[in-house]
């Protein structure tokens, strides 16, 4: 599929089938992850993809409990991406703090786009999650606590049929312009 045909179809889903997700499928999405830039190269992220039923259900009902309900329906997807915030490196570090951009973050971004496209482009529906309970998932997987994680993916088959309508976008002429604001 074209890019730009790929990117108009992605959506986040919050509706999935109840079926397994290939590892081979998993395996490409992180390898498109691995090949994303990163200020200095520093590839500041580590990923613990959980597909065994009974960890996913366990980990599930810790993260999305409590103040963190909106998110249950994660509980659906047969995969969950936890993506730990690895340390860039030292000149990545130093340039982020004379401009106050935390680049690693923009790192995970781009990173996670490449998983979410990949996996878009395999047949298979993601979502982006932000709103968890951090230190359930770092006890869960054994994570340090001096670990930070800022997003969860979860991943998996869906009805393209089932999903709303599109989210509508702003017009070009409202975000971009040429050669002045």
């Amino acid at each position: 599929m074209a890019l730009l045909d790929l990117l108009k179809h992605r959506k986040s889903v919050r509706d999935f089938l109840d079926r397994p997700v290939e590892r081979e499928k998993i395996m490409i999405c992180l390898e498109a992850a691995r090949l994303a830039p990163s200020a200095c190269n520093s590839q500041p992220w580590k990923f613990i993809v959980v597909d065994d039923r009974q960890l996913k259900n366990k980990l599930c009902n810790a993260a999305f409990s409590s103040i963190y309900f909106i998110n249950a329906f994660c509980k659906m997807a047969p995969v969950i991406v936890v993506v730990i915030s690895e340390r860039s490196k030292f000149l990545a570090q130093i340039g982020g703090m004379f401009r106050g951009t935390k680049y690693y973050l923009i790192d995970i971004g781009i990173a996670i786009e490449h998983f979410v496209l990949q996996a878009e482009d395999l047949g298979l529906g993601t979502c982006w999650i932000g709103w968890f309970n951090e230190g359930a998932v770092k006890s869960i997987l054994n994570i340090p606590q001096h670990k930070k994680l800022d997003i969860l993916i979860v991943l998996g088959y869906y009805n393209r049929e089932k999903l709303g309508p599109e989210h509508g976008r702003e017009p070009i002429d409202k975000i971009a312009s040429f050669n002045a604001y």
